[in-house]
């Protein structure tokens, strides 16, 4: 996969603030607040940064959480890193073309592989399924 650079002047132009704090520095957007926490519609989502796809709808649960979950994420789109701030041990979440955050797996989720994404909506965009 090509990685995507920009300078941070480039991603500060390109995305909103909520969508800067979020994939540039690491922020967590409130639960229940983002646009895709209870979205339904078919597609693909796709990283807000650089459209990397990353998740597929049919993937998507309701954890019950405020955050869009998925039992899985396309393979090779998603990159995992240890997270040990705020007090705890977790495992972070970045696009693997441009190194966005998207949030964090966790060990509980109800795929053949028991993992959740718990991802933040300002991260992502949703390409409904066409037809």
């Amino acid at each position: 996969m090509a990685k995507v650079s920009k300078t941070d002047a480039e991603w500060r132009a390109q995305l909103n603030e909520t969508q800067y704090r979020v994939t540039r520095h690491a922020h967590t957007e409130p639960p229940f607040s983002g646009i895709y926490w209870d979205t339904t519609t078919e597609g693909t989502y796709r990283c807000i940064c650089c459209a990397t796809p990353l998740f597929v709808s049919t993937t998507k649960f309701d954890a019950g959480c405020g955050w869009p979950s998925f039992w899985q994420a396309i393979p090779g789109a998603v990159n995992e890193r240890r997270d040990t701030t705020h007090g705890m041990i977790r495992t972070e979440i970045l696009c693997a073309a441009c190194d966005a955050h998207l949030g964090h797996v966790f060990p509980d989720g109800p795929g053949p592989d028991g993992l959740r994404y718990c991802v933040n909506s300002a991260s992502i965009n949703l390409e409904p399924k066409s037809g």
